[in-house]
């Protein structure tokens, strides 16, 4: 039997929860918690179970050591040289992306350190994220002659068309600063401010009603494939659903009678 370091045995993702809040952190610092087989797959296992959790309302995705996430894990990539085995870990990694987008609670994304390729799709497949200002981003496959496609589906959608390509062509990094003017994260905060200022938008969230953020979340990244006119008529459901529910009906009442509202969830 092989003997592991203490990297090795300890969990790929570790979880902690306060308050309704759930924070994973990406644990193999000393790999750059480069996205491998069984990261996606333990990452994949937490969003489930938080997906299905409703005590959860915020989930928080961070790295542990100088790195946010550096992407795929280009050793295990070069050892397995194999189509199907390439096929398989880029939808693996596709699915894990997209339940960012599904799950009800909104995703924050806590980048401290370097976020590059597959770990810049990450933060871009988040629904929101706060970088400390030491933090830079990158699609930097093109440097080793692999076109970071995958990652662009999440940059395109978060960047301009030039913005994103720039990037995508070139592999070099942008600073946090430009990230947030860019549209890749929202807020910039020193390093010893990123922890308080992730717990301010969290709590932010959480202080409204659970149904409505769900329904909402879902709303926006279903229209954002939409037609403009079909895009308003599901949103005019949308909206017609949400105000049949209780949380809705308590919330109008709570505003008129100017008292705190009593969010039920339903």
């Amino acid at each position: 039997m092989n003997p592991q370091t203490p990297d090795q045995e300890a969990p790929y993702v570790l979880r902690t929860d306060e308050e309704g809040i759930a924070t994973l952190t990406l644990n193999r610092g000393s790999q750059f918690n480069s996205l491998s087989q069984a990261m996606i797959a333990a990452l994949q296992g937490q969003l489930d179970a938080i997906a299905a959790d409703p005590t959860v309302r915020v989930v928080v995705i961070g790295g542990a050591g100088k790195a946010f996430c550096a992407g795929h894990d280009l050793k295990e990539m070069r050892a397995n040289r194999h189509k199907a085995f390439m096929q398989d870990l880029f939808r693996r990694c596709g699915r894990m992306m997209m339940t960012l987008t599904q799950m009800p609670q909104p995703v924050i994304a806590r980048v401290h350190g370097i976020a590059t390729a597959a770990g810049c799709q990450l933060v871009s497949m988040c629904d929101l994220a706060i970088a400390a200002d030491m933090a830079r981003f990158a699609t930097s496959g093109i440097n080793v002659g692999l076109f970071c496609a995958t990652p662009g589906v999440g940059l395109s959608r978060n960047l301009g068309r030039k913005q994103a390509l720039e990037m995508l062509l070139t592999g070099d990094f942008i600073d946090a600063r430009t990230a947030q003017q860019q549209g890749l994260v929202n807020r910039v905060v020193a390093s010893d401010a990123l922890d308080a200022e992730i717990d301010k938008l969290a709590r932010s969230i959480i202080g409204k009603s659970s149904v409505a953020i769900g329904m909402g979340k879902q709303m926006f990244y279903r229209q954002l494939e939409m037609g403009l006119e079909a895009a308003y008529q599901y949103a005019a459901e949308v909206m017609a659903c949400n105000m049949m529910t209780e949380d809705a009906g308590e919330g109008i009442d709570a505003f008129i009678g100017k008292r705190q509202a009593d969010w039920k969830g339903r």
